[in-house]
């Protein structure tokens, strides 16, 4: 059985542990608040870089398309 000089001891030290835990819950939920908005930016970029990659590749495909059609407008013989 604790004795009450032990009892207050103890309370103190589950009060600082306590603390010490409230402190780390609150990093904790911070670091994930940062970390949520930091996903939401990553996803932004990476949907704006397969727009870009699908436009560019919409681009090439015409210019390839472009090029087949003016190398069949020129003669067998001149190739």
């Amino acid at each position: 059985m604790l004795t009450r000089k032990e009892h207050a001891h103890y309370s103190v030290v589950m009060d600082a542990e306590l603390d010490s835990l409230d402190a780390k819950i609150v990093q904790l939920a911070q670091l994930c608040q940062r970390l949520r908005a930091e996903n939401t930016g990553l996803r932004e970029q990476l949907a704006a870089a397969q727009l870009d990659n699908r436009q560019l590749s919409d681009k090439i495909e015409a210019a390839r398309t472009r090029l087949e059609g003016l190398l069949g407008r020129i003669p067998e013989d001149v190739r």
